[in-house]
């Protein structure tokens, strides 16, 4: 099976420019082919992921990924999906946000076998003279105005700056057709007006007979109908910084039974073999949740390597058997970000007033004493029924973070300020 047709196969294209000439090239030879990446915040996130796992598969294949880093369009802004204008942000964080964003894709492609170029380059040596001249004058205002990023805005409206958007991701794609021979934009489904004009430019300057395709991936919807990658705390980032390979991973255990067999098909690298395995575990034997935690596996392992993996898998084993006495206190921060937390001094403190706090764990101290003799509080891992008992934030955790549990699966943080 070819490429193309493991990708349809996958469920991950929406569009493509021209199919048979993309596949005729691809049987004809190994190609180089990009991904755009906006630098407008310090992490990718998982949207992002989708388009650059197409990318590691032609890679896989022999083929030759570039990286574009928006440094350039990025400081314009992309009027895809918005309602209103975006923020523009200083320079000195687009740089920052570029170091942190290059760190990320390097993970994910390893250091030989792919480029990161950074469109900043070329754009910032364009004059409005040369843009208007070389460029202004091939892109039709009324073909502008139909394509779809353009045409949702035009009744809020759309700055100049915005609308010239697409002149520009069109000026990247001859660029790099021109000077690094990528002859395939891959970009997600809103994008495709804006890689079609980048089509259209390289053929009326360099003729029809230039051999450059785009490539779009669908939105990714969950059964349910809504979009994927939100979680309640928001973006599911690539960065561990902003989001723990603990919580990337449980992210993707969590997913429902009718998505499993989708994401496994556009997120990993599985066989067809292996993912047809699973979805017959899914519906034979759901509750073992075979599917998702192979999910979950191979993703965190793609994003965040194999030890993060383990690690996430070993805070997940703590937490079942209800031994968080084994955490450190790194893992505490990584596996309770989500539950509900207050906030203590380090000054010991009455378990009553612990769990009395801002009415968070119990909502007064009569129901914490009745709690407590009725053995439903573990604090630290350690079921506490006393009702006098002193709380030291100090014994564990490193001083930080005080687990306490009422019930068998209500959990909440008392952070140590």
């Amino acid at each position: 099976m070819n490429i193309i047709d493991d990708l349809k196969w996958r469920g991950s294209i929406n569009q493509t420019t021209d199919e048979t000439g993309l596949t005729h090239l691809l049987q004809q030879k190994k190609i180089s082919l990009y991904v755009g990446v906006d630098p407008t915040a310090q992490s990718i996130h998982i949207g992002n992921l989708i388009p650059l796992t197409i990318l590691k598969r032609f890679q896989n294949d022999g083929h030759r990924p570039v990286i574009v880093i928006g440094g350039g369009t990025g400081m314009i802004g992309d009027p895809s999906g918005k309602a209103a204008e975006r923020q523009l942000l200083p320079p000195d964080v687009f740089d920052e946000n570029v170091k942190r964003i290059t760190k990320q894709l390097t993970r994910l492609f390893g250091k030989d076998g792919f480029e990161i170029v950074n469109n900043y380059d070329w754009l910032s040596k364009l004059n409005l003279i040369s843009f208007l001249r070389d460029f202004g004058k091939l892109f039709p205002i009324n073909v502008m105005l139909k394509r779809d990023v353009v045409a949702s805005r035009l009744e809020a409206g759309i700055s100049f700056t915005e609308f010239t958007y697409q002149i520009l991701q069109a000026i990247d794609f001859y660029t790099l057709f021109n000077e690094k021979n990528v002859q395939l934009q891959v970009g997600g489904g809103d994008q495709y007006g804006n890689i079609s004009s980048g089509v259209e430019l390289i053929h009326k300057l360099l003729g029809p007979q230039a051999q450059a395709f785009g490539l779009t991936v669908p939105l990714l919807l969950k059964s349910d109908g809504t979009k994927f990658g939100k979680s309640a705390g928001g973006a599911i980032w690539l960065d561990p910084e902003f989001l723990s390979p603990y919580e990337f991973y449980q992210f993707f255990y969590n997913q429902a039974d009718d998505d499993v067999i989708k994401l496994l098909k556009i997120f990993t690298f599985l066989s067809h073999e292996e993912i047809e395995n699973l979805a017959e575990k899914v519906r034979i034997e759901p509750g073992k949740r075979e599917a998702q935690t192979r999910l979950a596996q191979e993703v965190t392992k793609f994003v965040h390597g194999q030890a993060a993996v383990d690690e996430a898998e070993k805070i997940s084993q703590i937490l079942f058997s209800g031994d968080v006495q084994q955490l450190t206190s790194t893992q505490v921060a990584a596996a309770f970000s989500a539950v509900p937390s207050i906030k203590i001094t380090t000054e010991k403190i009455a378990v009553v007033d612990l769990l009395s706090q801002d009415d968070l764990i119990e909502k007064s101290k009569r129901q914490a004493r009745e709690d407590l003799k009725n053995g439903a509080i573990t604090v630290n891992g350690q079921k506490v029924t006393e009702v006098e008992k002193i709380i030291d934030p100090a014994d564990k955790f490193d001083g930080k973070f005080v687990i306490i549990r009422r019930g068998k699966k209500k959990y909440f943080l008392a952070k140590v300020q």
